[in-house]
């Protein structure tokens, strides 16, 4: 006779095995207490009911207002940025809405539409590079196409210099990183806010027509519509979830296509389509397995009888949710970009959807479309369950991804 591991369910910091990890959690029903780091939280793997939280004002994602512990955790907790950050990232109600109007224009499909130029322009200028090297020589597509596609689109929206770019990707690097411990963390958090400001200085003396000096003209011209802490924090916010969910998102796509012929195979007879690639890699491997946090504001009754009480944390767990066999059948472990549905909850749902969807979508796209276009047989140099995961119970990518873009003969 088997039994069920002790309550609450530790989550692996290291995420490695976060798919044996999820079937464990989406065994316990709905929602189940796991611990994150040393807190307790219930982590919810049902989709129907993680969409209705999501969705419901009984959910707050501010933790000052909404979390008794906020002010014991914020201390000690190696992820207290992820809670107490000042942006619509945390923010509830009429202060989520004022924050998100900030930043909403940014995104509007037509600038969305209007970086399409400068995405193809970087994809090109990368593939340039690596078509340039030797037949049959290991490549790391992380580092050498994955990571500087998005920080390059990321940069031009906020208008980072070039030289101070990789001061950027460093911090937003380590504010994913669940592995550090407190002392890490909070040395990381120090380093990138100094960045932060860095940037916020420059572009006070110098503004350009980006979104950085954008924010700072709006909060020199009326201090009562953005504070200095969220004027900062909302910077961090763009960069960081512009940035870090695209480099695994790409990660993720390379390794199932390049694991998947029949379907590449699918896609470049035009039985599907790039941006299905895109859609069922989002599905089936999230860049965000796991997001923290959200709170109760009232009592929460689940349909299977259990109760997140008032104050308690929630764990949206995204990667388990969209491999849930109830809502995408006996084949939700598969990857098939013929799929008729491949909804899924990797941007989030509800009032906290995420705004940049569309553009990483956009990237996600370019990127696949023009690596598998110019180098078509491109392979893995391990099997793709030797790949290191990274080390995050929140984000979904390996630390490196070696390949053979040709073989030696070609």
């Amino acid at each position: 006779m088997t039994h069920l591991p002790s309550i609450p369910i530790v989550l692996d910091p290291a995420g490695a095995d976060r798919h044996a990890e999820n079937v464990l959690l989406r065994s316990h029903g709905a929602a189940v207490p796991v611990d994150v780091l040393g807190v307790q939280a219930w982590s919810v793997t049902d989709p129907d009911v993680l969409k209705k939280l999501l969705n419901s004002p009984d959910v707050s994602k501010d933790a000052r207002a909404h979390w008794p512990r906020f002010a014991e955790v914020v201390r000690t907790w190696p992820l207290a940025l992820w809670v107490a950050v000042e942006n619509m990232f945390t923010a509830y109600g009429a202060d989520h809405r004022r924050l998100r109007r900030m930043i909403s224009p940014a995104f509007t499909a037509r600038r969305v539409a209007g970086l399409s130029e400068v995405i193809d322009t970087v994809v090109t200028t990368l593939l340039d590079d690596l078509d340039a090297l030797p037949a049959g020589e290991s490549v790391d597509l992380r580092e050498r196409f994955a990571h500087p596609l998005p920080i390059a689109v990321i940069g031009h929206l906020m208008g980072i210099p070039d030289h101070q770019q990789t001061d950027f990707r460093k911090v937003v690097d380590g504010v994913f990183d669940t592995t550090l411990t407190t002392e890490q963390a909070n040395a990381n958090t120090a380093t990138l806010y100094t960045v932060l400001g860095r940037l916020i200085a420059d572009k006070r003396r110098e503004p350009g027509d980006d979104m950085t000096s954008l924010l700072i003209a709006t909060r020199d011209e009326d201090g009562s519509t953005l504070s200095d802490a969220e004027l900062r924090d909302t910077l961090l916010l763009v960069v960081s979830a512009g940035y870090q969910t695209t480099v695994d998102t790409i990660d993720q796509g390379i390794v199932l296509l390049a694991t998947h012929r029949d379907q590449l195979a699918h896609v470049r007879a035009g039985r599907a389509t790039w941006t299905d690639a895109v859609e069922e890699t989002l599905r089936l491997e999230p860049a965000v397995a796991h997001l923290p946090l959200r709170y109760a504001v009232n009592d929460i009754a689940l349909p299977d009888g259990q109760v997140i009480a008032k104050g308690e944390a929630i764990l949206a767990s995204y990667a388990a949710a969209n491999r849930h066999p109830r809502w995408h059948g006996e084949s939700a472990d598969a990857f098939d970009v013929t799929r008729p549905s491949k909804e899924h909850l990797a941007f989030g749902h509800g009032v906290h959807y995420c705004l940049g969807a569309p553009l990483a979508r956009m990237e996600g796209a370019a990127a696949l479309r023009g690596l598998f276009g110019r180098f078509p047989d491109l392979e893995l140099v391990v099997p793709a369950e030797e790949l290191e995961p990274v080390g995050s119970l929140i984000s979904n990518g390996h630390k490196a991804l070696h390949v053979r873009l040709r073989s030696s003969g070609t």
